[in-house]
């Protein structure tokens, strides 16, 4: 049985602490607070006021139960006054020395049976507990920001926690309607360690000039279903607080990925920390707040400037699910469609496939039929690559296969007309290569929609050395009329969401070799500690297996990144033929 721990005190009262002094008020625990000074108590009694008046004016909080919270709330500035607390959890700066000091401190102030917690993000737990006469009894307890809406805990525990203190914080996370994962001590525990060398990836992206922050950004919140782009996401946590993080895991790891971007340390110095400082990588329209204004990075409209090519007709090559749905997406906006395929029944089956899809939209009310019937009207089904040559523009949909794409765009140089506008939708292979199988370089651009392309809003626009500025404008021009998000981006490897995805999930499967935590508790962790819609396992299960270790192999042949190379789980898997829910079997099994 576990033990009930009523009586919790909180060391630090900035705006991690204050969180979960207000979720333990909340549970109807007694919660005593210690912070260095007055000021400190004031400023961390301030966030308080202003949480829970937020929760009143949502409703989720009358103003006698946000009284009744408060009391049950009293401070400090002495350590001593934690005395009779059954565990007390610490706040205070990523510093191991000055959380050290305050354990030492504790350990002669608290009875015996005291729990002592850190809610470090990184820091060694082992380390900081050597320094008490009882290091079984301390544990990590990992709250995630704001404490007050996200669920995850992480539960950490040393080689010498006692296995009796595991089940107590256990019961008692659970006691505050938390999600606790329990996990070994290492830099960055599960949610930092997979989400840090993401977001610090991004910033090497931004810094090398690769794509704007806005595209970064959008990337992933329109490409991957992410709540937050990794930048907004690093001026929330703060700049200084990352890259203290990531300098942690990088001592640890000696893992060149988890070395903080220059960038980071520029900005540090520079005072650029993030929304709490009103400028990191946006600038805020006050310190603390999240609405972002313009300054001189914010990009100008586009509509000026090098004017597009008109397009009216468009082809499609392809008969598989992204080149049905591009049709449907252009025939659904007015445009005249021909579908090419190998044969005329494959090229029947793929029109059979928009009927279907379009037959769904229009039982679910979101379309006529008289709509629908016009959609198809527009669709002309083709199998010869010379019924392609009065499109103005030609989108390649065919398999991943970079021999297959350059015969389709030798066979397209010869037929299209002058100035028609060739792009292909590989989502991981050279562009240029396309290009260079013609002898008009400067027509041909990446247009990688997202799959379903019918709902996805993301195309990624990826402009090699040779494409024309014209093209460039025509393919930003198409997709805002399709009413999808653009973002631009170079010719190189996974351009934007691939190469910052893929990294994530190949570090994902290799923390699950190393026997670290259970694919479970990692996507979990994932999912409840960073808001992402799935984790990575059940990504790389819907993605398939095989398909994403032939992204992350063709990453690491770029990139020649020791931290890219495949884990070799995922290659045993796919060896294995266990790609994941096509097959049935991937990291779970699907009935």
């Amino acid at each position: 049985m576990a033990r009930e721990l009523n009586t919790i005190g909180v060391v630090g009262l900035g705006t991690m602490g204050a969180g979960i002094a207000e979720v333990l008020a909340r549970t109807g625990l007694t919660v005593k607070v210690v912070d260095i000074d007055d000021a400190g108590l004031a400023r961390g009694l301030g966030h308080l006021a202003h949480s829970t008046a937020r929760a009143v004016t949502k409703g989720k909080l009358d103003e006698s139960g946000k009284a009744e919270l408060l009391g049950r709330i009293s401070t400090s500035t002495t350590l001593a006054d934690l005395a009779d607390c059954d565990l007390v959890i610490e706040a205070v700066p990523e510093q191991i020395e000055l959380k050290a000091q305050i354990f030492a401190e504790l350990d002669k102030i608290l009875a015996p049976e005291a729990i002592l917690a850190s809610n470090t993000s990184s820091l060694s737990i082992t380390e900081i507990g050597v320094h008490t006469g009882r290091p079984g009894k301390v544990v990590g307890l990992h709250f995630f920001n704001p404490t007050q809406v996200l669920k995850l805990v992480e539960v950490i525990r040393t080689v010498v926690t006692e296995p009796d203190v595991i089940t107590d914080v256990v019961a008692f996370i659970e006691r505050l309607g938390k999600t606790p994962v329990v996990i070994g001590d290492r830099a960055g525990f599960i949610a930092n360690a997979l989400l840090f060398p993401y977001l610090n990836h991004a910033v090497k992206m931004l810094e090398a000039k690769y794509a704007t922050r806005e595209d970064l950004d959008a990337a992933m919140r329109y490409g991957c279903g992410y709540p937050m782009g990794p930048l907004a996401l690093l001026d929330l946590i703060g700049l200084d607080t990352a890259y203290e993080i990531l300098d942690t895991m990088y001592h640890q790891s000696r893992n060149r990925l988890h070395a903080p971007a220059p960038l980071l340390k520029q900005m540090i110095t520079a005072g650029l920390l993030g929304r709490k400082t009103g400028r990191g990588f946006y600038t805020y329209d006050a310190a603390d707040s999240p609405t972002v204004v313009a300054d001189a990075q914010t990009p100008v409209s586009s509509e000026e400037g090098v004017p597009a090519r008109d397009v009216q007709r468009v082809g499609v090559i392809g008969t598989g699910t992204m080149a049905t749905g591009i049709v449907e997406v252009f025939a659904k906006r007015g445009y005249d469609v021909v579908l090419r395929a190998r044969s005329l029944e494959k090229a029947e089956g793929a029109l059979g496939k928009v009927r279907k899809s379009l037959d769904r939209a229009v039982s679910k009310g979101k379309l006529s039929e008289a709509d629908r019937d016009a959609v198809l009207g527009r669709i002309t089904p083709a199998v010869e690559f010379v019924e392609l040559a009065d499109c103005d523009l030609v989108v390649e949909a065919v398999a991943e296969e970079l021999a297959i794409k350059k015969e389709v765009f030798a066979a397209l140089d010869e037929v299209c007309k002058p100035g028609a506008v060739l792009a292909t939708t590989t989502s991981s292979l050279p562009v240029i290569e396309c290009a260079a199988a013609t002898s008009r370089p400067g027509d041909v651009v990446g247009l990688h929609f997202f799959n379903p392309a019918q709902v996805m809003k993301l195309v990624e626009i990826v402009e090699t050395i040779s494409t024309g500025a014209d093209v460039v404008a025509t393919a930003r021009k198409i997709c805002l009329d399709l009413g999808k998000v653009p973002v631009h981006c170079g010719d190189v490897a996974g351009f934007i969401v691939n190469a910052l995805l893929f990294p994530y999930l190949n570090d994902a499967v290799k923390m699950l070799e190393a026997h670290y935590a259970e694919a479970d508790d990692i996507d979990n962790a994932m999912k409840v500690g960073c808001g992402l819609p799935m984790g990575p396992f059940e990504l790389l299960d819907v993605v398939g297996l095989d398909v994403s270790l032939a992204i992350e192999r063709t990453l690491y042949l770029e990139f020649r990144e020791p931290g890219f190379s495949p884990a070799p789980l995922l290659e045993h898997l796919v060896t294995a033929g266990r790609l994941g829910r096509k097959t049935g079997k991937g990291f779970r099994d699907y009935s």
